[in-house]
């Protein structure tokens, strides 16, 4: 049975990522922000200290806040931006760098982190600078984890998952949670090595960094 490790499955995508994945049969192991804060890298080691020795074939970051809406040139909030960074870039590091061994143990050898079209520079229009900078270092964070561990056969992933109804995302946005997962599990699914350090959307198309 392939096992999952998933971030942030109290709600959201997370929630359906853990659904999904567990009605096809997989082992999964979700997590929330009382079991592992991601700001807080101590708590990110202790967990994965009683994980020592698991294979997990799917290590998916996919918890993260968006931050103080509205923030633009003369009024950033630099604290609530540095919080954001802190989640969405370093927690996710922690992670990745506590959770690697157990990675290269299991069979699919998988790690997704969950980004945004927003961090893509080309197609950056300034706007959400706190999010959208987080997300495109998350990106950077990818490219060169997927460049350190392809020795040890390990694909690095960035995911999109489009605009989805969920507290994030707002009742305005065209993608159901369902919808969006069913797409990003497809491509994770249909990952050979060659896409490693790659940039999808959920409906498989490739975005420009």
């Amino acid at each position: 049975m392939p096992a999952a490790l998933i971030t942030g499955a109290s709600r959201g995508l997370g929630q359906e990522l853990a659904r999904q994945y567990a009605a096809d049969g997989w082992e999964v192991i979700g997590t929330t922000r009382r079991d592992m804060d991601m700001k807080d890298r101590a708590q990110i080691l202790r967990f994965a200290r009683q994980l020592k020795g698991k294979p997990i074939d799917l290590l998916f970051c996919n918890a993260g806040i968006s931050g103080k809406r509205g923030m633009a040139l003369g009024s950033f909030d630099f604290d609530s931006w540095e919080e954001v960074l802190r989640v969405n870039l370093l927690g996710p590091a922690a992670l990745a760098e506590a959770l690697v061994d157990n990675v290269a143990l299991s069979e699919r050898k998988t790690i997704a982190m969950m980004s945004s079209r927003l961090g893509s520079i080309s197609e950056s229009s300034g706007m959400t600078l706190p999010y959208s900078t987080s997300k495109a270092a998350l990106n950077m964070l990818v490219k060169g984890l997927a460049a350190t561990l392809a020795g040890r056969g390990i694909t690095v992933v960035a995911l999109s998952p489009g605009w989805v109804r969920t507290d994030m995302g707002g009742a305005g946005a065209p993608l159901t949670a369902e919808s969006s997962v069913r797409g990003l599990r497809k491509v994770i699914q249909n990952l050979k090595s060659k896409d490693s350090g790659h940039f999808f959307s959920h409906d498989g198309a490739e975005i420009p960094w």
